[in-house]
């Protein structure tokens, strides 16, 4: 059915509704759709679509391959229901050899790191509560050549004159720099000699056994608390402000082993009488270095509240000069504590290197002839 828009122009007057158009072809006819073509080989895919991009220029792509195939199932882990998949459950081989995989094992690596290093930082933080680990290094900051110097000038103290601690800026050197410095590697040194010397000694005498080793090791480590826990408790009592710290105290109290295995070899040689006669000179020698050592830091102590350190030195280690124009003037009775309390240690360190080797001495020749 055709319009006409000319037709009945003038019969009635007025609006008109419009028709429908329903001849197709008044509109024309709808263009055809293309029928889908399967593509063909790779190479005429490249040769329809021409030249990659620069960009893509020199990949090479195998014409073969399948990309649109699933993954082979030895690849594939149970990762949950995955459409279009083969659904297949994990095996030993599968899983060792992802892990064999450099990616995993660089993951495993990194992680593994980690762990260690929060493991270190927990143990140095829960150790540095109890064990002030970051000073013990630094009496143990020591080198063969300190360790000879040490050990001659607690033997022969006679012939030093300079008993100053240095420092470097407002921190004391290391030991191995300064004959003058405590430390802790003799003492601790001192201790596992003198108990393997005094089972030695037993065992010339017919009287080793490893409940004495054990006895002669517990009792030295029990004195060497005793003598900390008695000094300590002195200084508190007493209510004497020293400069010495508590392993300052271990460390000098701790060079009495030098005196004790020095009179067990004489002892051995020559017997009681050198046994003796050496323990008196090494006792008097301790004791000379003990108040030649520990005057400076203790009378340090007894500087006014608000006079500043000499030298701009911290007052852990004292000053070698407590009578400079920087320091105020010592109280009498302050004074008198501290000399007291280095008479008491002058005296207990050699009563107590005599009561820890008496025993140990034979009373006969420690040589016996051949039978």
């Amino acid at each position: 059915m055709n319009f006409n828009a000319s037709r009945n122009v003038g019969q009635a007057s007025g609006p008109r509704k419009a028709k429908r158009v329903s001849d197709v072809s008044v509109m024309g006819a709808p263009s055809p759709v293309q029928a889908f073509t399967p593509p063909g080989t790779f190479e005429q895919g490249y040769a329809q679509a021409g030249p990659p991009p620069p960009y893509q220029q020199g990949i090479q792509l195998d014409p073969n391959q399948d990309f649109g195939s699933p993954a082979p199932a030895h690849l594939l882990l149970d990762f949950g229901y995955m459409p279009g998949y083969p659904q297949t459950m994990p095996t030993p081989a599968n899983i060792g050899s992802m892990i064999q995989q450099p990616i995993i094992q660089d993951m495993a690596m990194q992680y593994g790191n980690q762990l260690a290093a929060q493991g270190r930082e927990a143990v140095s933080r829960e150790l540095g509560r109890f064990v002030p680990v970051s000073r013990l290094r630094y009496y143990f900051a020591v080198d063969t050549r300190y360790v000879l110097r040490k050990l001659i000038l607690i033997i022969f103290p006679y012939t030093h004159k300079e008993w100053m601690v240095k420092y470097d800026q407002e921190s004391p050197v290391q030991p191995r720099y300064d004959v003058n410095a405590p430390d802790l590697y003799i003492p601790s040194m001192g201790y596992v000699t003198y108990v393997l010397l005094a089972g030695f000694m037993l065992g010339i005498q017919h009287r080793f056994s490893p409940e004495q080793i054990s006895i002669q090791a517990s009792s030295a480590l029990a004195y060497i608390i005793f003598e900390m826990v008695l000094y300590l408790m002195t200084l508190y009592i007493t209510n004497t402000t020293t400069a010495l710290k508590t392993l300052d105290l271990l460390a000098f109290s701790g060079y009495k082993y030098t005196t004790m295995i020095a009179s067990l070899l004489a002892a051995l040689l020559l017997g009681s009488m050198g046994y003796y006669c050496s323990l008196i000179y090494c006792s008097l020698a301790l004791s000379f270095f003990l108040v030649k050592t520990l005057r400076l830091q203790l009378l340090a102590g007894s500087q006014g509240p608000e006079q500043p350190a000499y030298g701009g030195y911290p007052s852990n280690y004292g000053n070698p000069n407590p009578y400079t124009d920087n320091w105020a003037k010592p109280s009498s009775s302050g004074t008198k504590r501290r000399v007291y309390f280095l008479l008491f240690v002058a005296i207990t360190q050699p009563l107590l290197s005599w009561w820890l080797t008496y025993h140990l001495v034979p009373s006969a020749p420690s040589i016996s002839p051949a039978r």
